[in-house]
């Protein structure tokens, strides 16, 4: 049986993504690995034993997605409960980020609010 080992994200501000998974979501950062020969830079984030997300930047990767194109969506981070998706995205927002959508009840059942990181890329947090 498989089971995911982690997700990864191309950032342009890898230091300022690091930052933004360690303040508002408790992730543990490692040390940066850099590759001389291609540029690639990466930390892994890992977030209290239950998964980890890499976050990527390298020469040449620089231009975003358009909206509505296919691929990865979104990261789901689980914060454990409705007060805490409520205080978050509260935070998150008084700290100028956009959630745009929730925090809610979605069809499928899950208490979510979707924020916007300094990015763009949609983080999905649920209680």
């Amino acid at each position: 049986m498989a089971r995911v080992d982690h997700a990864a994200l191309y950032v342009a501000d890898l230091e300022g993504a690091r930052e933004f998974f360690v303040t508002y979501f408790g992730a543990t950062a490692n040390e940066e690995y850099h590759n001389p020969r291609t540029g690639l830079r990466t930390y892994f984030l890992s977030f209290d034993g239950e998964g980890r997300v890499e976050i990527m930047n390298r020469p040449g990767v620089d231009v975003a997605r358009a909206e509505g194109m296919l691929g990865w969506g979104h990261v789901a981070l689980n914060l454990g409960s409705r007060e805490a998706v409520d205080e978050l995205a509260a935070r998150l927002v008084a700290d100028g980020f956009r959630v745009i959508n929730g925090p809610r009840v979605t069809g499928d059942g899950y208490y979510e609010a979707v924020v916007l990181d300094a990015e763009g890329n949609e983080v999905e947090v649920v209680g």
